[in-house]
Order: structure tokens, then sequence, then C-alpha cells
């Protein structure tokens, strides 16, 4: 099958922060390079989800006039608040001097990260940066050296068997000096490129969270543009999970929340879905979202084993970057300026080397010592305790914990705590656990998967290949349903996957098309079984302004 080539000097996999950030600055720094952007979403921003709140220090650099050029960045934090909760009735407000100094939000914005990707589209197009929406990356393409080539698009027109229909087109190969990689987290290539390199042998076990998040329209009354609240402990610490929750106020009486589950749980039976259902009712939350609306949900997996869990970022042909690195800053609970900054230094790296007349398909090394004298770096090691303290002391006194590295030594311990286990090896058998009892959706608080995936407006070409793939299809009963009650079912925020009874037995039937590309599944599935590949370009949700 012959495919059609396309060249270009830069390729970057994926239209989020760090890919748009890298892309404008390859442009500014050389405007004769031929760059160019894949974006499996079906437009800019279609499958970007984030909490968001952003600090804007790589935006100032990137661009500085982005105030001039009506940058969707108008909502300063005007409130800061940080709570335990105890239970469905009772938190505990954090007075200021005991909250984690980097959890202070003062001089940041509450954002739609999903407009503000979307504006910095419209900035790197204006470079005459190519951008491509509606097209997945779905493999990578070697030179005889074994160096990254470029990637291939995914073929569009394919039936469920993987045969071509009538309106079969092949997959773009895209070749390129060097090809960026910003797929966020778990990116598909980014963790073939992982493994094929070694890039992590070096590094911790990588840690994930799963963020569920809904959009609300409040009354107007209840509204306080800029408010910010954050919290720990309760529903989650009932079940002996981890994790945190934010509600953002943002600008036309609209409201952010959402539950960050860590994925390090060990019980089969938590559902996080469920878990933030739970939420909403917390006293606190619920007080604002009584009498609103919800408009959109959405979910999306976390990196956050920050720079522990740090890959090598270079190989031949290419870098990692942002989320697929892993370059999130957890101590601060952000990852958009520094997955910007991460892109940003790539594009230096990249531009250097051209510049220098590199013909590509070098590992770029000079890039470790560019990220070790960035602010990137430097806060990144300030924060690397953070994560592991929570996981080897729970929220309470790994919170303690936190307080005490960062407040009176700013993060400069002279340890590092370590916590080495991947979090799908945290499961525990069903039998060693304790059935957990969810109550049934009110639709007005709470609500099911279903009626949540068709506000995320997720849509996928219903005869094409399963994306969602079992590596050996007998372990979906002989192993995770037998020994830990088929935990997919509940880890998954979108019932993607479900245990049909038949005569024969139980059959896990797995529903793709209400898939939300969290990629939870590649993560948590205790046998490593579930591999996440993405589906025909322009699937998935369809995001507003998440």
């Amino acid at each position: 099958m012959e495919r059609e080539v396309m060249a270009y000097d830069v390729v970057i996999v994926g239209a989020g922060p760090a890919g748009l950030s890298a892309a404008i600055r390859l442009k500014q720094l050389n405007s004769e390079l031929a760059v160019m952007v894949l974006e499996k979403g079906s437009e800019v921003g279609a499958h970007i989800l984030s909490g968001a709140l952003f600090e804007a220090r790589a935006l100032d650099e990137l661009l500085p006039d982005w105030q001039a050029r009506g940058a969707p960045v108008r909502t300063p934090v005007s409130e800061d608040h940080v709570y335990l909760y105890r239970s469905e009735t009772a938190a505990v407000k954090l007075p200021g001097f005991a909250v984690p100094a980097p959890m202070h939000n003062a001089g940041n914005y509450v954002i739609s990260l999903g407009s503000l990707c979307r504006w910095l589209a419209e900035q790197a197009e204006a470079l005459g940066v190519e951008i491509f929406p509606g097209f997945a990356a779905a493999e990578l393409l070697y030179n005889d050296d074994s160096s990254v080539k470029g990637v291939a698009t995914g073929d569009l027109g394919r039936d469920r068997k993987g045969q071509p229909k009538d309106s079969f087109q092949p997959g773009i190969e895209l070749h390129a000096k060097y090809t960026l990689f910003a797929e966020g987290a778990r990116g598909q290539l980014g963790k073939e490129l992982i493994a094929r390199y070694d890039l992590d042998s070096a590094a911790t076990a990588q840690h994930y969270g799963l963020g569920i998040k809904e959009l609300w329209q409040i009354d107007p009354a209840k509204h306080r543009p800029g408010l910010v609240a954050h919290g720990a402990g309760w529903p989650l610490s009932e079940h002996g999970a981890t994790g945190g929750s934010f509600l953002y106020h943002m600008d036309d009486n609209q409201v952010a929340v959402g539950l960050i589950a860590d994925l390090n749980y060990a019980n089969p039976y938590l559902s996080p879905f469920e878990e933030f259902q739970r939420f909403k009712s917390q006293i606190e939350i619920r007080k604002y979202l009584e009498g609103g609306k919800r408009l959109c949900y959405g979910a999306r997996a976390i990196t956050k084993g920050g720079l522990n869990s740090l890959p090598k970022q270079s190989f031949p042909g290419g870098l990692l970057i942002g989320c697929d690195a892993g370059t999130l800053n957890f101590a601060k609970i952000k990852g958009i300026h520094t997955a910007m900054k991460s892109g940003m230094l790539a594009a230096e790296t990249v531009s250097t080397a051209l510049q220098a007349g590199d013909e590509g398909g070098s590992d770029l090394s000079t890039h470790d010592a560019a990220f070790k004298a960035s602010w990137l770096y430097a806060e990144l090691h300030q924060a690397r305790n953070f994560g592991p303290a929570l996981h080897k002391f729970g929220t309470f006194l790994g919170g303690a914990f936190n307080w005490i590295q960062q407040n009176l030594f700013a993060g400069r311990m002279f340890f590092t705590l370590k916590d080495k286990t991947s979090d799908h090896q945290q499961l525990r058998p069903a039998a060693a656990c304790q059935p957990i009892e969810y109550a049934r959706p009110d639709g007005v608080l709470r609500f099911d998967r279903l009626s949540s995936v068709f506000i995320s407006n997720t849509a996928h070409e219903e005869e094409q290949p399963v994306h969602l793939q079992l590596l050996d299809s007998a372990k979906a009963i002989a192993v995770n349903f037998k020994e830990y009650a088929s935990p997919e079912q509940r880890y998954c925020p979108a019932g993607v996957y479900e245990i049909v009874e038949e005569a024969a037995g139980p059959r896990l039937q797995i529903n793709a098309s209400n898939c939300v590309h969290c990629k939870t599944c590649d993560i948590k599935d205790p046998t490593q079984n579930i591999r996440w590949v993405a589906p025909e370009g322009g699937g998935g949700p369809n995001y507003p302004n998440m």
C-alpha cells in the first residue's frame, strides 16, 4: 500500500500547550522553518481538558504582549481557599499560613485551557505553522539507523475487522528532521518511544491521577469570579484512596468542579467517577451547584510523577515534551506553564541544531543541559518530594511533611523521596477488599456515566477497528474478572467496559464509542493487558471550553 509522503523540518504531534508553544517558538527563532502540528481532535481544543488554573510565566516569555493580542486569560484569582473535607457535611478551611507555599495562587488566572489552545493555534498559524486537526498520529516511522523519521497518520475507512471499506483512505507519512511528541499524559507514541530507547532507565515509575471535571452554569447570586477552592480528604479517604478536588469560578456565571483520584488506589471496587458524584454533595461544593445546570463533562489522566519519574527527553530524531514526558508540577497542581516551557526549550534546542547545519536524526543530548539550566528544572526539583510524600505518608502526614519542606526549606531538602511502585501494581485482589455500594443518580447533583458521556459530545465512527486492544483476550475473565472483579468497569469514567453475563459465562464487552480518551485503562489495568491506540482522526470528545 503506497502512502502519500509530506516532508517538513519539524513535525509536532499534539496541539496542546506544549506542542503549540514549541511551534510558535520555532517560527519566532527561524521563520523559514517548515513546521506542522498534527492534532487528533476534530479541532484544536476538542480533546483538551484541564482544571484550569494558569500561571502566566511561560506565556509572558513566549508572547509578552498576550494581553494586547486578546488571549483568553481574563479572570484573575480573587479568593484562594484550601479545605480538608472530613465528611459530606464537615470541612476544615485551612488558614493561609498552613497551606504549602506552592499551592498559593495569587497572581494566577482561572481559564479554559481549550480556549487558550485555540488562541495559541491562531498565533502559530499567523507565523506560518501548518496545523492539521482531525488527523491522529498512529505510527512511528524509523530510518535505517533506527532514528525517528517521522510519523504516519491512521488509515481512514477500515471496518471493524480492519478491512478497507469503499471510503478507505491510507494514512499519510510525515517525514521530519526532528519530531516533537506532545500527546499529553500516557501518549501512545511516547509510550513506545520510552520503551524502544529505554528512556526511563534512570527514572522511578511514572505516576498518574484521573481528573474528572464538569462545567456548570450557576445562579448569578452565587457566582464569585476568581474564587478558587482546592480540597483533599473525603470522599476518597473513606476508601483509603488519595487525591484532591477543585472548584473554580470562571467568568459568565460558570464554575469548573472536579476530582482528581490518584491511580495508586488499592480497592478494585473503587470508582473514581462515583467518588466524584459523591464529592459534589459536600456542603462547601453543593452550596454553589444547587439550582445550577451541568453543561459539560470530561475526564483525562494526569502525569504527576514529577522530576523523579521524568524520562530522558531526547532520542535519535526527536524529543518528548510536556505531559508526554511528565513535566507537571504536582506541588502547584499546575502543568500548563511547565508544558509550555518544555515546548519552548525543545524548540530552542532543535532550532539551534538546524541552524548549525544539522540534517536531522541526531540525539539532541544538549537538550538535557538546557533543561537543567532552566527555571522549569528548578521548579520541578523543588517539588520532587511532594507526590512521594503523599504516597508514603497519606494525606494528613504527607501534607504536614510537604508544609515543612516547602514553607521552611523551599523544597531544598538534602534527600529525595521516591515511589518506585507503578500504579497498576497497587491494586489488591477483590477477595481482600470490601465492596463499595454507591447511591443511584438523582439527576440533580449525581449523574450516570452515559448521560455524562453524552454531554462530552463524544463521537466515533462506529464501523472501525476497536481502538482499545486486549493483548490477551483470555485475561479479561481469567484474571481481571476472577481475581479483581473486573475493575475496568469502575475505573473507566465513560462506561466503555462492561461484563455481560451469558449462558457460556461472563464476557467483557468493550463499548469503544463511549471512550473519552482519558487513557486510564492503559494505566490502571492490573495485568497491563489493555492498549489504548488512536481511533480514526477526529473521533473522541468535542469539548467546547474545558
